[in-house]
């Protein structure tokens, strides 16, 4: 679903862009397409180690961020000013995805989820924001998920904080449009990333590859357009959201929707999870 393009195609070439979670996935798939477009591009990461080797290999600036903090979100975006005099785009990127049942939800791991996945898109769209009213212009795009419009059972967390950022997203954009900053909302299906670390897809959900979301998520960006779900096969999936509880379940059970995440390798999960609770 593509909806609210506005004003004629923007131009990419020098344009700064930066990216959370630029440092695998999703994130670097877009920093190489937008370096291919002409863009100048800036990645974050926690994980100063990967996210310096990823900037070296595009040949781009990449520097340490911690979105759960303040402090370090903004003096990212400070230094960031400083190096290039401004930044045209945020892409905020970083997300983790704890699957299973609710119950066996750790307190730390279901604070941490809400950390990174939504209330870091608040944190860094507000210091974005601020700046980009000031200088009249700016996109912020939030990278959200399917999952934040079809929740399904072991996603519970995650799809919270995902329809979260959805509406955040939106009701941002009707805030900040008219002051020239507009605020693009991407919703992709299950990526081939870490985030499926050991999870069995379905061939009614097949995952997609990041260069897919990445194009997409370009392709906004150019073209302004507010909400994209990723691919556009995934609009099947919003009968879900108007369907009855006992249809669900059955056709939960049939497809293998009910299990998907709540059945994993336990071992691929775990080492997923311990890289992305580490602060």
């Amino acid at each position: 679903m593509k909806r609210g393009r506005t004003g004629r195609a923007i131009t990419l070439r020098d344009k700064v862009v930066v990216i959370t979670g630029g440092g695998r996935g999703i994130g670097l798939a877009t920093a190489e397409l937008l370096q291919e477009r002409g863009a100048k591009v800036v990645l974050g990461d926690i994980d100063e180690e990967v996210v310096g080797k990823a900037a070296a290999n595009l040949g781009c600036e990449g520097y340490p961020l911690d979105v759960t903090s303040d402090e370090s979100f903004s003096a990212f975006l400070d230094r960031v000013d400083k190096e290039f005099g401004r930044f045209d785009v945020l892409i905020n990127n970083a997300g983790i995805m704890p699957t299973g049942p609710f119950l066996e939800f750790s307190d730390s791991l279901i604070k941490r989820n809400f950390e990174i996945d939504l209330l870091a898109v608040v944190r860094g769209s507000r210091l974005a924001a601020r700046r980009m009213v000031e200088r009249g212009h700016g996109q912020i795009v939030n990278v959200a998920s399917v999952a934040g419009l079809v929740p399904l059972p072991g996603l519970s967390i995650y799809s919270a904080a995902k329809a979260g950022v959805i509406a955040f997203s939106e009701a941002l954009d009707g805030e900040l449009s008219t002051q020239g900053v507009r605020v693009l909302t991407v919703m992709p299906n299950f990526t081939k990333t870490g985030l499926i670390d050991g999870l069995q897809t379905t061939a009614l959900m097949p995952p997609i590859e990041p260069d897919d979301v990445a194009a997409q998520i370009v392709q906004s960006i150019e073209t302004n357009r507010d909400r994209v779900v990723i691919p556009r096969q995934s609009m099947a999936t919003l009968g879900w959201m108007v369907t009855p509880r006992f249809l669900k379940n059955i056709y939960g059970r049939r497809f293998g929707f009910d299990s998907m995440f709540m059945a994993y390798d336990q071992d691929k999960r775990s080492k997923y999870l311990e890289r992305v609770t580490r602060s």
